[in-house]
């Protein structure tokens, strides 16, 4: 009979904290829910750690391209604080030299090319918009390179995936691979 009841009671308990932590799902930040959860992904490419931190925003039926994210302005590449982009070790991208450090990482997407942009104003919490649109200061862009974008199966969510040749954008039904060398 004990034991029955040991075990009611553990399934309760883990029914409860399935449903606290889906109910937990959207973020707080700065007491405020947030759709776009904090998310990062690191790896090694050719010898260099890196490492993507970004927010996740989530498709929910919306036009991404074209339409949230217009095409031919400057992008945050994720949501809310600006992306950060680290690395270890001197890379090379598009056949140009990103030296090892910390860098906001932005877009231009196109239709049928990106930009990406390393830029050098990284500061911690550095919010990805201002009343101007991205907080992208083309006089502290680093490294832009042009890259073409794939079209795959659908991401609900924003994600960035890194691999043994580069990392990639992936989101709605678009991936924007970028080769590191």
């Amino acid at each position: 009979m004990k034991k029955a009841f040991k075990l009611k009671a553990i399934a309760v308990f883990a029914v409860a904290f399935l449903i606290s932590t889906v109910a937990c799902a959207q973020m707080k930040m700065k007491g405020k829910m947030i759709a776009s959860p904090r998310d990062s992904v690191s790896g090694k490419v050719h010898g260099a750690a890196i490492s993507i931190n970004y927010g996740s925003p989530s498709v929910k039926g919306r036009k991404i391209y074209g339409g949230l994210v217009p095409y031919d302005q400057p992008w945050r590449a994720g949501a809310n604080e600006a992306t950060v982009f680290i690395t270890s070790k001197d890379i090379m991208i598009d056949g140009k030299k990103l030296a090892a450090g910390r860098y906001s990482f932005f877009a231009t997407p196109g239709e049928k090319e990106w930009k990406v942009i390393f830029n050098s104003a990284n500061a911690p919490g550095m919010w990805g918009v201002n009343d101007k649109g991205t907080n992208d200061d083309p006089a502290k862009d680093v490294l832009v390179a042009t890259v073409k974008p794939k079209t795959v199966a659908k991401s609900e969510r924003l994600k960035y995936v890194i691999t043994a040749t580069g990392f990639s954008l992936i989101w709605d039904t678009v991936e924007v691979p970028v080769t590191i060398k």
